[in-house]
């Protein structure tokens, strides 16, 4: 016996399914599942970020002073403008891409390729300047000295000012210094690049050096680093020092604790990752807006498409640049 079954009001509003879920194309669903997605895991690594800021809070190095290099502006102190010009081109990046995605809603192939272009120029400077940002954090300006603990210990003069190691270290030419390699040391290991300086020749030039102190990577309760007397600073240098630290990597830090430069090359290197794979994204659409592609399919929707990622790359770098640079 078969069960007649009546339809009702109620069966005319529950969704059945259909190629536009919510009204919204599979493409852009898609797109938005993506971004939840890779928020999520963005929020986990500032996250991180934030806890192990935390943890030492009194010893983690002052963005002012890592982030302070200008192009083109040898020597001068320019503290996070280079970081704040980038911020600008990467969010008037997004407002090309708005008036971009606009124009193609009204079929406008010739504004949508202006705009386009526009949005990649600013897309390829960002990653350029983070790439010269990388260059000048792994380099380093002025150089320190690391104790047994782990700690930095950096150089000032008498008004407080940085010294660099150049400035300080009176050059042993009679002290022959040899790089230990696989084939005349310990097997399948070589030792990373020597450093510019000994702590020996370190020593000698700080000693001749009246007016020089040492400052810890300590802050003080006004937010500012530990600075040292001259004796207490002849002291950690003669009996706590060990070695010479240029720049940056996953190891050594001049500029604070190794865990800084971790978060710092992971956190922007995957966002930098992302705009630049943003820019080569919207360079293959900008190549189709240019064939007409989308002029002959009567739609602009996979420029609406890259545009929402392009939008959510430019909002994760505004969590960015608070977390890293401004907090």
């Amino acid at each position: 016996m078969e069960t007649a079954v009546t339809k009702t009001g109620t069966e005319d509003k529950i969704w059945g399914g259909g190629n536009q879920p919510l009204k919204v194309s599979y493409g852009k669903m898609m797109m938005w599942f993506f971004i939840v997605s890779d928020a999520l895991t963005f929020s986990g690594f500032l996250a991180a970020y934030g806890f192990s800021r935390f943890k030492f809070i009194d010893s983690w190095p002052i963005a002012d002073e890592v982030f302070n290099h200008f192009p083109f502006l040898h020597g001068v102190d320019a503290p996070m403008y280079y970081v704040a010009l980038m911020t600008f081109i990467l969010i008037f990046s997004s407002v090309t891409m708005v008036l971009a995605v606009d124009a193609g809603h009204q079929m406008k192939q010739k504004k949508v390729i202006f705009y386009m272009f526009l949005t990649i120029i600013g897309g390829a400077i960002f990653v350029g300047s983070q790439a010269w940002e990388w260059k000048n954090f792994i380099k380093g300006e002025y150089g320190a000295v690391e104790t047994k603990g782990g700690q930095i210990l950096q150089f000032v003069d008498a008004e407080g000012h940085r010294v660099g190691l150049k400035e300080i270290a009176i050059i042993d030419n009679n002290q022959d210094r040899a790089q230990h390699e696989e084939r005349n040391g310990l097997w399948y290991e070589s030792e990373a690049t020597l450093p510019t300086y000994t702590i020996d020749e370190i020593r000698a030039g700080f000693a001749k050096n009246k007016d020089l102190v040492i400052r810890t990577q300590i802050l003080t309760e006004k937010g500012e680093k530990t600075v040292l007397s001259r004796e207490e600073s002849l002291r950690r240098l003669t009996n706590d020092a060990i070695g010479i630290v240029e720049g940056a990597n996953l190891r050594h830090n001049e500029y604070g604790t190794p865990l800084f430069a971790n978060f710092f090359f992971f956190i922007t290197g995957f966002h930098g990752f992302h705009v630049f794979s943003g820019v080569v994204i919207n360079i293959i659409i900008f190549i189709n807006v240019i064939l007409g592609t989308y002029e002959r399919r009567k739609n602009y929707e996979m420029v609406e498409k890259v545009g929402l990622y392009w939008h959510f790359v430019d909002l994760v770098w505004v969590f960015v640049f608070t977390f890293f640079y401004l907090v």
